[in-house]
């Protein structure tokens, strides 16, 4: 995307309505370039709508918490109920969010089960980060965002922070695997764009069946980095960021 488009698009996703010659002003375009824009860039078009008064909004919201995620995700809520909610209250709202947005629940290669195991972890991390206060955090279970052919972003579980968004691929794996350390970092540059410029999305693998793994491996082709952990390790990517530990 062009940065006058992100700069649009966030415009659109941080306000509760805005006409088009107010996002002109704002993004320093002219009018003729906005209205081509607002109706063929690709997140605009896909992700935003127009209301009756001419005021344009944003599917997902640019703001704390990011309404309208829900409606893209398996599973969504703030990380104080995840944390009280029962496990199996949890996974029959995730199956029938994956339902709403269209995810195949075809068990046959252990998906329930990678589920779990994708819930055991978070919340083994959310523990070892007891001295934080996570309540507000967002978390997000099997985000699937499909409009069109023009936008496709997947990630197993997101961490919404105050300022950061961790966005975590889970295998059920004890080694690393290159091409899934890529698939890790495949769709960080469009969750930049959903979230927009306040935030700093983090992408990494979580390997679940490894133990006491915490490493950055360069990716293929690339002098950039993603962080590969083990679950019971997972902790160590947010202190990174936070300094929980000193």
């Amino acid at each position: 995307m062009q940065e006058t488009e992100i700069r649009m698009y966030s415009l659109i996703c941080s306000n509760d309505g805005i006409k088009a010659r107010e996002i002109a002003r704002e993004a320093g375009v002219s009018r003729t370039d906005i209205n081509r824009l607002l109706y063929n860039a690709p997140f605009v078009h896909e992700l935003c709508y127009r209301d009756s008064d001419y005021n344009w909004h944003g599917l997902i919201r640019q703001t704390r918490p990011h309404t309208g995620l829900r409606d893209f995700c398996g599973y969504y809520g703030s990380v104080e109920r995840f944390l009280k909610q029962p496990e199996e209250e949890w996974l029959e709202e995730l199956k029938e969010g994956c339902r709403a947005i269209g995810r195949n629940l075809n068990d046959t290669r252990g998906l329930i089960h990678s589920f779990r195991d994708a819930r055991e972890v978070m919340l083994g991390l959310f523990q070892d980060l007891e001295t934080l206060d996570v309540t507000s955090w967002e978390i997000c279970f099997e985000l699937r965002i499909r409009k069109a052919r023009h936008v496709r972003i997947y990630a197993d579980v997101l961490v919404i922070t105050q300022d950061r968004v961790f966005s975590l691929e889970f295998k059920m794996k004890d080694e690393i695997d290159p091409g899934e350390e890529l698939q890790a970092v495949k769709y960080a540059k469009y969750l930049d764009v959903i979230f927009g410029p306040e935030y700093e999305v983090i992408p990494a693998l979580v390997l679940t069946r490894a133990s006491d793994l915490y490493t950055w491996q360069q990716l293929p082709g690339s002098t950039a980095e993603v962080p590969v952990c083990s679950g019971d390790m997972l902790f160590n990517l947010f202190d990174e960021y936070y300094g929980f530990l000193l």
